[in-house]
């Protein structure tokens, strides 16, 4: 059996500043920082070292409240606003998309660069209304790597509110049944200026 490596003195200090953003549980206390001066051995439980198996473990200090970096930004939100003109014609299934992407069979990293070269091509067309086929909305983790299905749906938005093209997007509404209905999004995009 092989027993874990451990963490090394520059991971344990990376660990303690990151529990320090956090409130434990009731009963739980954070990880203190290693004390300056310990090697970079990877720490076991316990806090004996991999070189001395048999070392006490030394008391530590508790580590001074890290200063948090400010938070970033918000992305820019995606504007929805349309006239009623637009929205009856949505609503109505009267509404014929200049671009269509299917992001069917990708993964996370190629339905992204699918996205942001579709929605260039489209600008570059003058395109007004772009069809995004990416299946039904599932709850997934944010942190998931397409292990379950649903999962570029769920970043869909994000990406786009993020991306260089959100000031071009006016409003991102659900297609139409006879284009997909829950399963694909329509992206109005503004008019080139």
């Amino acid at each position: 059996m092989r027993l874990p490596r451990g963490l090394t003195t520059g991971e344990q200090a990376a660990w303690a500043h990151l529990a320090a953003s956090v409130k434990p549980l009731p009963g739980k206390k954070r990880p203190s920082a290693p004390a300056k001066g310990e090697g970079d051995q990877p720490q076991l439980a316990g806090g004996a070292s991999k070189a001395s198996p048999a070392a006490p473990a030394k008391s530590q200090k508790p580590a001074a409240k890290p200063r948090r970096a400010p938070p970033a930004p918000p992305p820019p939100a995606i504007p929805g606003a349309l006239d009623s003109h637009w929205e009856r014609r949505m609503k109505g299934g009267r509404l014929d998309p200049d671009l269509t992407l299917d992001l069917h069979g990708h993964t996370l990293d190629t339905a992204y660069d699918r996205i942001m070269a579709g929605l260039d091509q489209a600008r570059m067309m003058d395109a007004r209304v772009v069809l995004v086929i990416a299946g039904r909305e599932r709850p997934v983790d944010p942190a998931d790597r397409m292990e379950r299905r649903g999962a570029i749906r769920a970043k869909l938005l994000d990406w786009l509110a993020a991306s260089r093209h959100a000031g071009t997007i006016a409003a991102v509404r659900r297609a139409h049944i006879r284009h997909g209905g829950e399963g694909a999004l329509y992206l109005i995009l503004k008019r080139r200026g």
